[in-house]
Formats: C-alpha cells, sequence, structure tokens
C-alpha cells in the first residue's frame, strides 16, 4: 500500500488550478522598460503577464535577469569566498585552493530565506516536518540516495521562498514534484513517473507533476545543483580519513559513523530553524557533536566561534538521539555494501522531535538563570556521549 499523506483535507480532490496563486519570481524584471538593444533582439517572452493558471509553463528569463535572480549570484560573494582555508588535500585532478573556493562561492550563491513561512500565513512549521518526513519514508521505499532527498528538500525551501500564499493541499505535490527533478538528476535509475503519483495514494496525478516540475524549474531559474548538508558531510568525512595520498574520488571512511551523523542531519533539517544557517554550518555542527572541535576545524575550514550558534542549536537534537540510540546501517535488496550508507533512511521522527522540543524548553530555562554571557559556547557535557566506538582521529 503506498504511503498515504494526512495534508490532503479528507474527502476533497486536489485541484491544483485554483488552489493556489503562484508567483512569477521574473514579474518585475518583465515590467521593466526595454532597452534598444534587447528591442532589437528576438525576444518571444519580453511581455508576457503573470501566469494565472499554475499549470501554464512560465518562460525561461533572460540570462541577465538569472545572474540577478535572489536563488544565484555567483559573483556576489567572491570577496568572502577565501574566508575559510581550505582543508583539502593536494589533488591530482585539480588545484585545491580553486576547488573550495568554489565550493564556498556555491554555497553562498544558493541563498534560502528562514523567514519564508511568513509568506504562507495557512502553513505551519509542523506541515514541513510532516512533508519531509513522508519524502524521507518514500526515499527508502523506493532506494533513493541521501543526497536525493536534500536536493528535494533544498528545491522545496527555495521554491517555496519564491511564492505567496500558498495552501496545504499543495504541499504534496511540491513535495513529490521536487523529489521528481532531484531524482532524475541524481539515481541512474530513477523510479517512473507513475511511481511517483501512486506514492501520493491519488493525490496527485503525473500531470499535476509534470506540470509542477516545470514551475518548481523555472521559479529557481534551473539553478538545481546546490551543495548539499550531505555533501558537505561526505567531504568532511574523506578529509577526516585521509591517507597521505589520495584523490578523493571515493568514499573512505567507516560507513556506520556516516550513517551516525546523517541521522543527527535528519533530524536536524525537519526543523525550519535549520535554515538560519548554511549546509556546510549545519555539517561541521554535527561533526563536533561526534568528534571533536580540533577535527571539526581541520576538516571544514571554521573555527568553532564562526558557528558556535549552530553547535548549540543543535545540542537538542543530538541529545535526543543519544538517548533514543541511533539506528544501524540498513541492508537493501539489489544495493552494493559499498552504497548501503548512501541510501537515505526513514528514522522515527515524531517522537524524537517531541524530545527535542523538551530539551529546547529546558536549555532555554537553564539560559534564563544561567550567569555566563551571551556567546559563551558551553554545550551540554552529555552529547559528548554521542561519539560513537573508534571515535574520528584527528
Amino acid at each position: 500500500m503506498a504511503p498515504s499523506f494526512w495534508l490532503q483535507e479528507p474527502g476533497s480532490t486536489l485541484s491544483i488550478k485554483s488552489s493556489a496563486f503562484l508567483q512569477d519570481p521574473d514579474e518585475e524584471v518583465a515590467k521593466t522598460e526595454m532597452t534598444k538593444k534587447k528591442q532589437n533582439e528576438s525576444q518571444p517572452f519580453s511581455n508576457y503577464d503573470v501566469c494565472a493558471h499554475p499549470h501554464m509553463l512560465i518562460p525561461t528569463p533572460e540570462k541577465d535577469d538569472e545572474l540577478g535572480s535572489p536563488n544565484f549570484s555567483p559573483f556576489m560573494h567572491q570577496s568572502l569566498a577565501s574566508s575559510r582555508d581550505s582543508p583539502l588535500p593536494v589533488l591530482g585532478w585539480a588545484n585545491r585552493d580553486e576547488v573550495w573556493k568554489n565550493m564556498i562561492i556555491k554555497e553562498q550563491a544558493y541563498v534560502r530565506d528562514k523567514l519564508y513561512l511568513q509568506r504562507h500565513p495557512l502553513l505551519q512549521p509542523k506541515m514541513r516536518v510532516i512533508l519531509l518526513d513522508w519524502l524521507m519514508e518514500v526515499c527508502e521505499v523506493y532506494k533513493l540516495h541521501r543526497e536525493t532527498f536534500y536536493l528535494a528538500q533544498d528545491f522545496f525551501d527555495r521554491f517555496m521562498a519564491t511564492q505567496k500564499n500558498i495552501v496545504k493541499t499543495l504541499l504534496q505535490l511540491i513535495g513529490i514534484s521536487s523529489l521528481f527533478i532531484a531524482a532524475k538528476l541524481e539515481e541512474i535509475y530513477p523510479p517512473k513517473l507513475q511511481q511517483f503519483a501512486y506514492v501520493t495514494d491519488g493525490a496527485c496525478t503525473e500531470e499535476e507533476i509534470l506540470s509542477m516540475e516545470l514551475i518548481i524549474m523555472k521559479a529557481l531559474n534551473w539553478n538545481l545543483s546546490p551543495l548539499t548538508v550531505v555533501s558537505w558531510l561526505n567531504i568532511y568525512m574523506q578529509v577526516a580519513y585521509l591517507n597521505e595520498i589520495c584523490e578523493m574520488l571515493l568514499p573512505q571512511y567507516p560507513q556506520e559513523i556516516f550513517v551516525q551523523i546523517a541521522e543527527l542531519l535528519d533530524l536536524c533539517v525537519l526543523d525550519v530553524g535549520c535554515l538560519d544557517y548554511s549546509y556546510g554550518a549545519l555539517a561541521a555542527s554535527a561533526l563536533y557533536h561526534f568528534s571533536s572541535c580540533e577535527l571539526m576545524q581541520k576538516v571544514s575550514g571554521y573555527q568553532l566561534w564562526e558557528i558556535q550558534d549552530c553547535v548549540k542549536w543543535m545540542v537538542p537534537f543530538a541529545v535526543a538521539i543519544k538517548e533514543v540510540g541511533s539506528s544501524p546501517l540498513k541492508h537493501f535488496r539489489g544495493v552494493p555494501l559499498e552504497d548501503l550508507h548512501n541510501i537515505q533512511m526513514h528514522i522515527n521522527t515524531f517522537n524524537l522531535l517531541d524530545k527535542v522540543q523538551e530539551k529546547q524548553a529546558a536549555l532555554a530555562k537553564k539560559r534564563r538563570s544561567s550567569p555566563l554571557p551571551l556567546g559563551v559556547l558551553t554545550p551540554p557535557q552529555s552529547i559528548f556521549f554521542l561519539r560513537p566506538k573508534g571515535e574520528l582521529q584527528s
């Protein structure tokens, strides 16, 4: 039986035609006066109106507009690219400093809006939790990779930041369409379109998924290759376990440790508060909770003071997982042993989040009564019990 999704109104038929008005991110650009040079060029979409029908294909923006998009600006942060020292080893296939610089620029170019839910007054943070939890379940059922899930999560959050007044009956369509895009980008053999429609239990048709796919990609200006949280974790882990000579082409780290840290990140990204921090900072903070400050700084290029807010924010999540215990590495039929850690697993999300809320309340109360000044990093000692046997070596 296909996993069901409770956000759909009972007994209602999902109709994307009238449920919401999807905002065109290029509306203001299209209304500006055309320059003389552009007037002489062939521009079939130069004077289009905002698409009031969500199924209609929104035209691709001009290249100049794309570079000025709020979702992608490859040049605006170049001056900040050297703020983190490169932890990469000498590479035989590229200059390590150039590789690292490009990674930092790319992370800074893909902007996320931590306040985007304010643009959707009919939505609650818990609805995002339920949707992402369901997408994790779909990923496990179809044996999709962690990178596929995290791409879908990124597409969903960035798309929602371009829209206004989305209703909850559209969330499942947006979520499954984001996963559909991510699977086609990441998986060698992605599930068929009808399989994505099937897991919605009749809530979304194949035609609606295809239409929403185009709307999402247009809203994101076709910028579909962020460095995800799990990508950063993979890099940090490879650097942590490097031999003296290594090309960093294949994983060199224990699968079990990777899965335990990834499980912490799985829980963290369900909380909309994760949007306060960059993906690289989230991965570095998770590694800190499983190892040491010295190792985190060595493999990420961050200094502790740069991510201390993220580390402290992550404490309740780390403690909750420590109390419940990390999940073992799952075996999936047809998946090679060396790839098992890369398959997205579904965790017992809601029980863990209840524990997280309890820890957050307790820590907030403790901070109110603490004499320590703000900015002093004093995470609870209990988080360090998360370190697995055979602790990461620096």
